[in-house]
């Protein structure tokens, strides 16, 4: 699933790993002049087994080329610059990193493969030290490693493992760079004070074959030359690209919103992009990806210019029992002039139908039951049975809120709890850490029903996580915060598996796996449960109490 796409996509994707791959063995091998210019040799000797070698050259100079071309071409074909802010650094940088590789690559290898300059690692340090080139490879060396972790988290973010370890995986990228930065400067302050000394300095420019004034001239003149044609290739296509947004917006779609305004807007878009890109509110929870009904539109004119609805389009549609004229604006492209009515207005006030504002999320939540509540409290008081709830709710409810958890809502003797933390794995953690203090607290509290004669309380908890819908439901002026989705039903049916297999506690393996707990060791269930489309594989647990030894090793809660 990571490699789907189409061809470019794939040899973006698959260059960019080449040039990050070497990145990260050329980082190191500068930051080991920390520990000994002979071992910052050996590691750019072994380096230079492969990358050396025609073939490595080869892969090597071809992603490199190929990942340029690529940058270059998407520049020219984009349909618009707008973008979030990570994908315009990210962008950007990749167009910058070409200014100052040149050169670098220039006085290297090509010196090298030219003049037989002897570019060892200790050549560079020397040749750029204390001089503008100096800092302008400092900031190469950031701009290709913040470009290379942005991509690399962007294409590896939604996969388990990734979302994980993702904390040691920052510190590990906060450390590389700033190891090479105090290698490169540890190395050049060595170098200074060598050639400092005449002697060492002849002998040392010896062995590296240093060039002369005229070699110097001649491999400027060919920075000068590459930077001018990457400048000219840039330039090409930018444009191209607003050569393209100029022949579009002549053919452009003009859209008029009823109860809003009215745009014009490049064919090609969808209807949600187009109210994206001139600022026009437009719900979407599940952000475009067609998972959701929220971006509908009522067609009031132009329908008959739009093709009919696919069939992931028309399923949804369906789903919802949408009357005529209604399409997902997710997934239509408008090439003639339209008049749409937004359905659900972004704003929260009602429209022509119920409206709501919301958003998506992975997180933990937990569905928690007082076992026998009917049985117990048969006979007694209303004031009796309030009290009886309102104390068994003081006793469990602090463990959850100390672990940044929220009462999503009371189910009469028993509550949904969300677990709204930074991200999934936090949530995890904590969802695990409340139900093994809450467990906790619960046998205290039996402990005092017990010295009033009062039988003890059992309860049963189901913990899932997955996607939800976090948003205001309700009538308009009137509606609260909740969560909905099948991840609250997967929950719900875990909890009432508890009684079925006399146990007090199961959790699903994804929130274990989500925590970043081991659980090779772990004795699982396969579940099948109503209304949930796959089995799950869970953990019973006689006791919340027991899920404390699982916890030692994990990180703490964001």
């Amino acid at each position: 699933m990571l490699w789907r796409g189409n061809w470019i996509t794939r040899a973006r994707i698959g260059s960019g790993l080449i040039l990050f791959t070497f990145a990260v063995f050329h980082f190191l091998n500068i930051g080991l002049g920390l520990i000994s210019p002979r071992a910052m040799e050996a590691m750019q000797d072994a380096r230079q087994m492969i990358t050396r070698t025609a073939v490595g050259g080869v892969i090597l100079h071809g992603a490199l080329l190929t990942h340029a071309a690529l940058a270059l071409y998407s520049l020219a074909n984009r349909r618009t610059l707008r973008m979030p802010l990570w994908n315009a650094l990210q962008f950007g940088f990749g167009l910058l990193i070409p200014v100052l590789l040149i050169a670098h690559v220039v006085h290297t290898r090509l010196a090298h493969e030219l003049f037989g300059v002897n570019d060892r690692m200790s050549y560079i340090p020397v040749l750029i030290w204390n001089t503008p080139d100096g800092w302008k490879q400092a900031l190469l060396l950031l701009l290709v490693w913040t470009h290379g972790c942005i991509g690399l988290h962007f294409w590896l973010r939604l996969t388990p493992w990734w979302r994980r370890n993702t904390p040691a995986l920052v510190g590990i990228a906060t450390l590389i760079p700033a190891f090479a930065l105090a290698g490169f400067m540890t190395e050049g302050r060595r170098m200074q004070a060598l050639f400092a000394d005449p002697a060492a300095r002849a002998t040392a420019m010896a062995e590296f074959h240093w060039p002369d004034a005229a070699t110097f001239g001649t491999l400027i003149a060919i920075s000068r030359a590459g930077l001018w044609i990457f400048l000219a290739l840039l330039a090409l296509a930018a444009i191209v690209h607003f050569g393209r947004r100029s022949l579009r917006r002549r053919r452009a779609v003009r859209i008029r919103y009823a109860d809003g305004p009215e745009v014009t807007s490049p064919r090609g878009l969808t209807l949600l992009e187009m109210s994206r890109l001139h600022g026009v509110p437009h719900t979407a929870l599940c952000g475009g990806r067609g998972r959701c009904t929220t971006c509908r539109v009522v067609i009031e004119a132009g329908e008959d210019h739009l093709p009919p609805p696919e069939p992931a389009e028309r399923n949804s549609l369906r789903a919802v029992n949408a009357g005529p004229g209604t399409r997902l604006a997710c997934q239509i492209r408008p090439t003639n002039a339209a008049t749409v009515f937004r359905v659900f207005l972004p704003d929260g006030r009602r429209g022509r139908a119920h409206s709501s504002q919301g958003q998506e999320r992975r997180l933990a939540i937990l569905f928690l039951d007082m076992r026998g509540f009917t049985a117990r409290t048969t006979g007694q008081l209303p004031y009796d049975v309030v009290f009886l709830l309102n104390r068994f709710f003081d006793a469990i409810v602090p463990p959850i809120l100390a672990e940044g958890g929220s009462v999503d809502k009371y189910l009469g003797d028993g509550l949904l709890a969300v677990f709204e933390t930074a991200d999934e794995g936090s949530s995890a953690r904590a969802a695990l850490r409340a139900t093994s203090r809450l467990s906790a607290a619960l046998a205290k509290f039996n402990l005092r029903l017990a010295d009033e004669g009062i039988p003890a309380i059992r309860i049963g908890a189901g913990l899932h996580l997955g996607e939800l819908v976090l948003g205001e439901i309700g009538a308009a002026g009137n509606a609260p915060r909740t969560i909905i989705g099948d991840t609250v039903n997967a929950a719900s049916r875990l909890e009432g598996k508890t009684k079925e297999l006399g146990v007090e506690v199961l959790v699903s393996q994804t929130v274990l796996h989500s925590a970043g707990i081991d659980t090779d060791a772990l004795d699982f269930v396969t579940l099948d449960l109503r209304g949930v489309a796959t089995p799950v594989i869970a953990l019973s647990m006689a006791s919340g109490q027991d899920l404390a030894p699982l916890l030692v090793d994990t990180a703490p809660a964001a």
